[in-house]
């Protein structure tokens, strides 16, 4: 007797939980449950839990409504141009109608890869093998409409379409690298002659400005080295015209007579046989009457009298300070006018010496009359 009661609670309480089973589902979150009841849709279930009739109503199915991702393996394609492309796609879709998914369609994930296949073949049969490999945009566009407005009965959302890969046959490959490669060696050929253009360009500009800087800065040099020696020689000028006062002024003081121009003529004679090409120099026996005649010649001479009695009169011979030059290496303007004088009162001292010594040339072979003793010295 216990062990019947004990049988029939245990049998009862297996009832009471497969009651409870068929009564509570539990549906997840993102998922919804179509219930029928005889066969034939009852509801539809949202998530967290719900209560049907056990025995009666069941869940037949259970919707995915998350965003699903399905990538179709590579399908041949055959471009406008008779090429066989291979293309894989990727889809992204949703279902928004759990009762048409199950109801309008019975596998709506492989309608949708044949959909997907049907409509690529479709559109990449319009275009060549160059619009195919560029117009990935233009594919996905078209494969989302056309799967969009036909999925759209069947409860799913076709969110995006993508072009994964689309591999021409090696043939066509490796033609397309040939042509790369060749369009490759013309750019760089083409920027190789562009920078031995510019280069051909930089450097003739450059010869072009180092020529020009060297003309200006040989005409400075020589305008400089022109003003250099046009001063020199004006100092130059100068300084012989000062020598020349003063060595006519050391005569004047010494008063000479003929044995100083004698010794004189003397000293000039080893200067006279100094000479490369001088082998043999004879020296005249009458030399003595010679410079006993140059003598009494050089004595009558204006300028150097024979007995000179008084006091002895100095010739001014000016400054003996070198004229100062400008501050940028040129002598100054008043300078150079006093200069270009002197030089000019020097060569008619000069011209004027000249005419003298002829006249007294002239006269030497008559005897000159005494000197006055009151007579100044000749200047």
């Amino acid at each position: 007797m216990g062990i019947a009661i004990l049988i029939l609670l245990a049998l009862l309480f297996l009832f009471v939980v497969t009651l409870l089973a068929k009564t509570v589902r539990i549906v997840p979150q993102a998922r919804a449950g179509i219930v029928e009841r005889f066969g034939k849709y009852k509801q539809t279930l949202p998530a967290g839990l719900n209560i049907v009739v056990p025995f009666i109503d069941k869940v037949r199915y259970l919707i995915d409504l998350r965003e699903q991702v399905v990538s179709f393996p590579p399908q041949p394609v055959i471009t406008e141009d008779n090429l066989v492309v291979s293309i894989d796609t990727v889809i992204w879709f949703q279902v928004t109608d759990p009762i048409a998914a199950t109801y309008e369609i019975a596998n709506y994930i492989q309608a949708v890869e044949q959909l997907t296949m049907t409509t690529l073949r479709n559109i990449v049969g319009g275009m060549d093998l160059e619009q195919t490999l560029t117009s990935r945009e233009q594919i996905n566009t078209g494969l989302r409409g056309v799967l969009d407005e036909a999925t759209g009965k069947w409860g799913i959302r076709v969110n995006r379409v993508e072009i994964k890969g689309i591999d021409p046959p090696p043939s066509i490959k490796d033609a397309m690298e040939k042509q790369m490669r060749a369009d490759r060696d013309k750019r760089a050929s083409i920027l190789t002659a562009e920078g031995q253009r510019q280069s051909s360009i930089l450097t003739a500009e450059g010869n072009k400005q180092s020529a020009i800087l060297n003309a200006e800065g040989d005409r400075e040099s020589q305008i400089l080295r022109a003003q250099a020696d046009r001063e020199s020689s004006i100092l130059r000028a100068r300084g012989e015209g000062q020598a020349s006062q003063t060595v006519f002024q050391a005569i004047h003081d010494g008063n000479p007579d003929q044995s100083l121009l004698a010794y004189q003529y003397l000293q000039m004679m080893p200067k006279i046989a100094e000479g490369g090409a001088n082998k043999l120099w004879i020296v005249p026996s009458e030399i003595g009457k010679a410079l006993e005649g140059l003598g009494s010649t050089m004595n009558h001479l204006k300028g150097i009298p024979e007995h000179v009695e008084g006091p002895k009169t100095r010739v001014d011979m000016g400054s003996m300070e070198p004229a100062k030059l400008a501050g940028s290496g040129a002598l100054a303007e008043d300078e150079l006018a006093k200069a270009n004088d002197a030089v000019q009162a020097a060569i008619a001292e000069a011209a004027q010496a000249a005419n003298t010594s002829k006249s007294a040339a002239e006269a030497a072979a008559t005897p000159a009359p005494p000197a006055d003793p009151e007579a100044p010295p000749a200047q």
